[in-house]
């Protein structure tokens, strides 16, 4: 058996850990309310803004260039992780989904050429590691991230579209759901069609909920039907109003998804510190049991030790 002293010393560094796991979940306990609170107040925002999109999309009129479809040679992905681990599943889920769109496509993957932005070190380390064509690192956006900190990326994806030094743009990010639940989703935002937009809201607007049920009693839907798209007059020209608009737009979408992502990153991180509290709990009960048993036995052996010399002195 384990001597006391040894138990003891493992015991003192899993109640150390313990008390910092602790004080990791509070922390991250209070960052999720804050990012989630944000995300989920912005969501209407943003839904209205994909309908926007998705209608202007449609419109029997000269679109700009961010709607326009083109024949698809370059393909940029972006890829949405974390600046810091100990967040359980989050990153990894991201990988794992990225890797599983890249075999579904294998086939079109291999005709085209890639390029990658890698948002988080977790991202860049990943992408670097497989020698992937990183063009852009973006990190420390920090815990709250606001509009201004995702302009300059919203960017550079729409000049490097314009420029044709990609032709197609795909997101790889977390959608927050719950606090227990985060999945994560792969979208493509550049080109704006209507179909793509449609089936985005489709895919993140949530079932159930405060918010499913104000849209479901107040009859709202942010899918727009096609067949009775709104006619609009806009002045001073559809070209330069749509182009201005589309970009905008393009950026409230782009700024959603980090919203998305930061709310999904403290929840994942807050769930994992929890479980690391409760095991280093477990395991103090048992080390603090396998050191009492540990030091009776040791009692208990020298007691009869004392007791086996005094029969022989006797």
């Amino acid at each position: 058996m384990e001597s006391p002293q040894n138990i003891k010393k493992r015991l003192k560094s899993v109640k150390n850990i313990g008390q910092i796991t602790k004080a990791m979940e509070l922390v991250s306990a209070t960052k999720m309310r804050k990012s989630q609170q944000v995300a989920l107040d912005s969501r209407p925002y943003s839904f209205a803004a994909l309908d926007l999109l998705a209608t202007i999309s449609a419109l029997d009129v000269k679109l700009p260039e961010l709607l326009q479809i083109r024949p698809v040679k370059k393909v940029l992905f972006v890829l949405v992780a974390s600046d810091k681990g100990l967040a359980g599943a989050f990153n990894s889920s991201v990988f794992k989904k990225f890797e599983q769109h890249l075999k579904i496509h294998k086939s079109e993957w291999e005709k085209e050429e890639h390029s990658y932005i890698a948002v988080g070190e977790k991202a860049y380390n990943y992408l670097s590691k497989r020698g992937f064509n990183i063009v852009k690192k973006v990190n420390d956006m920090g815990d709250f991230t606001d509009l201004e900190e995702v302009r300059p990326m919203a960017n550079f994806l729409i000049k490097g579209f314009l420029d044709k030094d990609w032709d197609r743009v795909i997101v790889i990010s977390t959608h927050f759901i719950t606090a227990l639940k985060q999945e994560p989703h792969v979208r493509r935002v550049l080109p704006i069609d209507f179909d793509h937009i449609a089936q985005t809201v489709i895919e993140t607007i949530p079932e159930r909920g405060k918010f499913a049920e104000l849209l479901k009693e107040n009859d709202v839907s942010f899918v727009p039907n096609r067949e009775k798209i709104k006619e609009y007059i806009i002045e001073p020209s559809p070209e330069k109003v749509l182009e201005k608009l589309a970009e905008y737009l393009f950026l409230m979408t782009i700024y959603q998804l980090v919203l998305e992502a930061n709310a999904s990153e403290h929840s994942a991180r807050r769930m994992a510190m929890k479980t690391a509290s409760d095991n280093a709990k477990d395991l103090s009960e048992k080390l603090n049991l396998q050191y009492n048993k540990s030091r009776q036995a040791k009692i208990t052996t020298e007691i009869s030790e004392i007791s086996a010399g005094a029969e022989a002195l006797s």
